[in-house]
């Protein structure tokens, strides 16, 4: 649904994106049409590149009756076509090889300009993925060396021989701030016996951050903070996509859980303190 959602997004903008650039063109009636066409067969779950089989040779007889024009109007047909590889068909390649033509073939467009914005976006969640694999539960954590907010160094590996809490939060995030009464209560059950926390912080703010800690008691834990966002340094590393995220490491340093909350991370921080 997610997906079918932002095709027909990428659909409306097909249509009604204006642009202020040389050569700027409106897509011709046909095109309306044929998107009209797709968004009904997407509805009714008509979604293979069989299925859509006749919808690309349309848009490949748009685009050639351009006559080699490097308008908006035949860059966003490109566009459109390169979206429906990607967000309906999943066929990533062809898509791809889309994005890459119009860089080359329409390079003054507006949609060009943001090519690589676009191929980043399709990359970054295949790279995620990876980045998620090297995470999975038994593995050593792949550890980190960076500094908290006083600028003091942190690391999971100074903390070896406790049970060691990554979480990936932010302030602005509803769900890591419903979560957070549960994560302070076991930290204070536990950390006398060997628990500790390393908060990593998605926000771009320092002084709503700071005001956040000083505001919530009982979060006392060491956190990382680098201003950028979801461009965050250790969530870049890890492949975090979403938050609240995450990694409980064990005493040996292997991960033994991830994303747990409320009774389920408590009971596994208690279950790996018993083992110690």
């Amino acid at each position: 649904m997610k997906t079918i959602l932002r095709l027909l997004t990428v659909l409306a903008l097909a249509i009604n994106l204006n642009s202020s650039g040389q050569g700027t063109t409106a897509p011709p009636p046909a095109f309306q049409t044929l998107v009209a066409k797709i968004k009904a067969k997407i509805a009714a779950g008509q979604t293979s590149e069989a299925d859509l089989k006749g919808e690309l040779r349309e848009f490949d007889q748009l685009i050639a009756e351009q006559n080699g024009a490097k308008t908006e109007a035949a860059a966003r047909m490109v566009f459109m076509k390169a979206m429906l590889y990607l967000e309906v068909m999943g066929e990533t390649d062809k898509g791809r090889q889309l994005i890459e033509q119009l860089k080359t073939g329409y390079p003054d467009t507006v949609i060009a300009k943001s090519a690589d914005k676009i191929l980043a976006s399709i990359d970054r969640p295949a790279a995620a993925q990876k980045l998620q694999a090297a995470l999975a539960v038994g593995l050593p954590f792949p550890d980190f060396a960076e500094k908290d907010l006083d600028g003091k160094p942190i690391s999971v590996g100074a903390l070896k021989g406790k049970v060691v809490l990554v979480d990936f939060w932010a302030t602005w995030c509803g769900p890591c701030r419903g979560e957070l009464p549960n994560v302070i209560a076991t930290y204070h059950k536990h950390h006398t016996e060997g628990f500790e926390i390393i908060g990593v912080s998605l926000d771009s703010d320092r002084e709503k951050l700071d005001a956040f800690l000083k505001q919530t008691e009982g979060m006392t834990w060491k956190q990382y903070f680098d201003g950028q966002g979801w461009g965050n340094k250790l969530a870049v590393k890890y492949g975090v996509e979403s938050i609240p995220f995450a990694v409980l490491i064990g005493p040996d340093g292997k991960i033994i859980g991830k994303s747990l909350r409320g009774e389920d991370l408590e009971n596994a921080v208690a279950a790996a303190l018993a083992k110690k």
